[in-house]
């Protein structure tokens, strides 16, 4: 999250009069980017990454933990550090920070009061070198924010905290819940950062939506687990707030845990990575490239198989937060006939993406989202401004949205030379691959974000995820790789990454042949000339029907590889691995820098054969093991101190290639005789806090 705007927002009644300026606005601002920037060229490639924390308070006593909500006196504590002050600041949201020497790592502000975001001082290149300085990066952001905590408290990198918005003081300090912009049954207002951009959205978002958002995510049905579940911490007699009907117009599904506020899932955490091409055209390609591999991503990573203190039946996060920020009115879900609105919007402005946008020929017409929606007239301005064809239709579709918060000192007058219109809608257009043009006041290439991978638990974990997608991505440049199946199953593939151990237990669609229909030269690159490879060359790229063009495949067969052909004779898909294993090979890595990279590789490998589980598997299996669950889907609060404290110890002591927390079968011991965790009593002994 980059720096944050300070104005006077308006409530959505004003904000939806102004809503077509903005948008009018906003275009006129991407066309002077695009006559700047569409010819910009950078030199190399670079990226970064962002870890979100959750900072937790234990209550060794009691055997509690709670969210702290001193997000504010954190960053304070940090940017008024002296000693980092001298090499540089970290906190650019309240010191100027000078780039100058060894590039501190940087800490911002997240939409919870409980959370932090980290990324490295400086963008990382495609040098080996930078690769493996990622995991030693990461651990110094967790100390140093450690460092600046109280002695009770501790960086988590959860998705979520399990027990957010139940009926105790789950966080610290307690607020109760309620306030007139979450309207929540079970948040306080006070839950959010007070920056005024994050009420306003969460405000505005519920007033354009005329209801408060709403979250159901199925129980997990456990042999003790009520039938019909129906979720007990939901109060059918509130009459605070005029929302406060919805549950009584049946909001709360039976067999659900149901969530009310945007809290519950921009309240999230997660590991996003940033590249930034050579120009436009590498750029697009990424954007186009990536798309197919997000859902694949989204079930590797999955880390999130409990809600509300309630195990639940999915294992990841993306649909939680997509119904968190979902402003769509009942016309546009298509409850209603359209009268006031101009569309049925298919989905949530958080979701998968719905273009593709590469000029690359292999991009069929099927390949398309039949049912994607445009603004007709933001889409001629576009290519009437120079832009081509099929980005001003990217653009056109992302601009359907109204903006959520506008500050009122921004409508009096257009700055071309600023991208503050563009951004309020292009920010909030949350898609899993974002296509991000330069900024207008630094000296950025074009980029892409890649954003559905969950956050680990580790370190490790987390370096080793984004030192494998840099690779695939280099994979794919190198050997002009296509990835390309029909956008719609993408989204299909990304409601499937939400099924329990859909890693193991489902098959997603993907391209069969992803290699370029004549052989390849590969030169060396990155660290320097070697021996030129060739590809193997395969059949081009068939243009019969679209659907002999892919088929569904194991996270498994996908990643590693499938050895056995095709029922009509075509080999098996090579594998993600393999494939990043011959960029390495077609590029100067000494056998030291080779091994260290492999550690990581073998993560994913183990992880996508089963050999080790996911986050969500260990979490699941830890409460059912656990001495105090009762099999009925409750995540109490002496569980959850345990689960946390354990979640603890496995990134301070290290998981190595995984570690054995994470290995099938393990065994979990997670408290001792008196219910705390062995080595926060060690601390206890040692006299340490």
């Amino acid at each position: 999250m980059g720096l944050l705007a300070v104005g006077t927002p308006l409530a959505w009644p004003e904000a939806k009069k102004k809503a077509d300026q903005v948008r009018k606005w906003g275009i006129e601002q991407l066309l002077a980017i695009w006559n700047r920037a569409k010819g910009k060229e950078r030199d190399m490639l670079l990226w970064g990454d962002e870890i979100e924390y959750l900072v937790v308070k234990f209550d060794d006593k009691d055997r509690k933990v709670r969210l702290s909500l001193r997000q504010a006196d954190i960053l304070a504590a940090l940017a008024a550090d002296e000693e980092l002050s001298k090499r540089g600041g970290c906190v650019p949201d309240l010191q100027n920070i000078s780039r100058n020497t060894d590039k501190l790592p940087v800490f911002h502000p997240e939409f919870g009061r409980f959370m932090l975001e980290s990324t490295p001082g400086k963008p990382w290149g495609i040098g080996f070198k930078d690769l493996l300085d990622v995991e030693p990066n990461m651990k110094w952001r967790r100390q140093i924010a450690k460092d600046h905590m109280e002695a009770d408290e501790g960086p988590i990198t959860l998705t979520t905290f399990p027990r957010l918005g139940t009926k105790d003081d789950f966080t610290c300090p307690y607020f109760p819940p309620s306030g007139d912009k979450l309207r929540s049954q079970f948040l306080p207002d006070k839950i959010a950062n007070p920056h005024i951009r994050f009420p306003t959205l969460a405000a505005n978002i519920r007033a354009r939506r005329g209801r408060k958002v709403e979250i159901n995510v199925p129980i997990f049905k456990d042999v003790n687990t009520p039938v019909p579940f129906k979720d007990p911490t939901v109060n059918y007699d509130l009459h605070n707030w005029p929302e406060d009907d919805d549950v009584r117009n049946g909001a709360a599904k039976d067999d659900h845990v149901y969530m009310d506020a945007m809290a519950f899932g921009m309240g999230s955490c997660c590991l996003q990575i940033t590249f930034q091409a050579k120009n436009i055209t590498e750029g697009r390609k990424l954007y186009d490239q990536l798309s197919p591999l997000g859902p694949i991503m989204l079930a590797l990573t999955a880390a999130t198989p409990i809600y509300k203190g309630f195990l639940v039946d999915t294992d990841v996060r993306w649909n939680q937060i997509s119904r968190a920020v979902d402003d769509r009115t009942a016309e546009e879900l298509g409850e209603r006939p359209l009268k006031h609105n101009r569309w049925r919007i298919p989905k949530s402005r958080y979701a998968s993406n719905s273009t593709y946008i590469s000029l690359d020929p292999r991009l069929r017409p099927e390949y398309h989202d039949p049912d994607l929606v445009v603004d007709p007239a933001i889409q001629e301005r576009l290519v009437a401004g120079g832009m081509d064809p099929l980005l001003a239709t990217h653009f056109a579709h992302l601009f359907i949205r109204d903006p959520i918060v506008i500050f009122s000192e921004d409508l009096n007058h257009l700055d071309l030379d600023q991208t503050n219109h563009f951004e309020n809608i292009q920010s909030t257009n949350w898609q899993h691959i974002r296509f991000k043009p330069p900024p207008a006041d630094a000296d950025i290439g074009w980029r892409v974000e890649f954003r559905p991978m969950e956050i680990q638990m580790t370190d490790f974990e987390n370096a080793a995820f984004s030192i494998f997608i840099v690779l695939v991505t280099r994979a794919i440049l190198s050997f002009e790789l296509n990835f390309y199946i029909p956008i719609s199953r993408t989204t299909e593939n990304m409601e499937t990454a939400h099924n329990r151990d859909a890693i193991l237990k489902d098959r997603f669609y993907f391209r069969r042949d992803p290699f370029p229909p004549r052989a390849v030269k590969i030169n060396g690159s990155a660290s320097g000339a070697t021996t030129p490879m060739m590809l193997p060359s395969r059949p081009p790229t068939p243009t019969g029907p679209i659907g002999d063009e892919y088929a569904l495949m194991s996270i498994d067969e996908i990643i590693n590889g499938r050895t056995n052909s095709y029922e009509d004779g075509l080999p098996g898909f090579p594998g993600l691995i393999p494939l990043v294993e011959s960029y390495l090979n077609s590029v100067n890595v000494d056998v030291e820098t080779r091994c260290d990279l492999a550690r990581y590789l073998d993560l994913i490998r183990k992880r996508a054969s089963g050999q080790l589980w996911t986050g969500a598997k260990w979490i699941r299996e830890f409460v059912r093991r656990h001495k105090e669950y009762k099999g009925d889907s409750v995540v109490g609060e002496g569980l959850c101190y345990d689960l946390l404290s354990e979640v603890e110890m496995v990134e301070m002591l290290g998981s190595g290639g995984g570690g054995p927390m994470f290995k099938v079968g393990a065994e979990m011991k997670p408290a001792t005789a008196d219910g705390e965790p062995a080595y926060r009593r060690q601390e206890h002994a040692d006299g340490s806090s």
